[in-house]
């Protein structure tokens, strides 16, 4: 988090919610005197782009301390290859997703990721793996985030008309920044469904105990 938290508290926030749709707003003291907008759970839906192509999209907390989403972007892939960009016509398709809380210094502090690999045969899908990672950023003298839970799972395996994986990664805060860690708290959660079609879609959900203006999150597929 490092300068994300000083530019964060140079700005005038107050408390913010949002579930299902609405918001509410209160103000609350963060770590140290700095308020903070509580409670953020943020969730969006990608479709998979074409081989060679990623989609993503940006949503920054605002000095209301509501919800900016950016455009829905369709842009080169992070990890183009050739094996990538010849998936449209093979039989095995491939599906990376990133879930990521950025601070307004754009310093990652907290990423869930995923890499889906499916083939497919006479309109079935013969075999389906994904895998999960985490990222988180440390701070010197062993402090910053740290992982506290990771989950990954998937409903089917072989011989299936859809497969549907789930991520889930649990991080917490303690450094310089906050010492006690009981302020910060991010919750990733991604899924990801395979079809035998083998067009895929990417859901994403994150849930922050505490956030500042222009907090960022950016998530995106390809």
């Amino acid at each position: 988090m490092n300068r994300g938290f000083v530019c964060a508290a140079l700005a005038v926030v107050g408390a913010f919610s949002l579930l299902g749709g609405t918001a509410a707003a209160a103000p609350t003291e963060g770590a140290g005197t700095a308020p903070s907008c509580a409670g953020v759970r943020l969730t969006g839906s990608l479709p998979v782009p074409p081989a060679g192509t990623a989609v993503e999209q940006t949503v920054t907390i605002g000095a209301d301390c509501a919800p900016h989403p950016g455009p829905v972007r369709r842009v080169p892939a992070r990890a183009a290859t050739a094996d990538s960009l010849a998936a449209a016509e093979a039989t095995t398709r491939h599906v990376r997703s990133w879930n990521e809380e950025f601070d307004c210094c754009n310093i990652r502090m907290t990423g869930l990721y995923t890499t889906s690999d499916w083939n497919i045969a006479d309109g079935r899908i013969t075999t389906a793996a994904t895998g999960a990672t985490q990222g988180f950023n440390r701070e010197p003298w062993d402090a910053g985030w740290s992982l506290k839970s990771a989950a990954s799972s998937q409903d089917c395996a072989t011989d299936c008309t859809a497969v549907n994986a789930v991520a889930d990664a649990s991080f917490t805060y303690k450094g310089i920044f906050d010492a006690s860690g009981d302020w910060y708290a991010n919750s990733h959660h991604s899924s990801v469904r395979l079809n035998a079609d083998g067009t895929a879609q990417c859901t994403f959900d994150v849930e922050l105990k505490h956030t500042f203006v222009g907090w960022n999150w950016q998530h995106g597929c390809e």
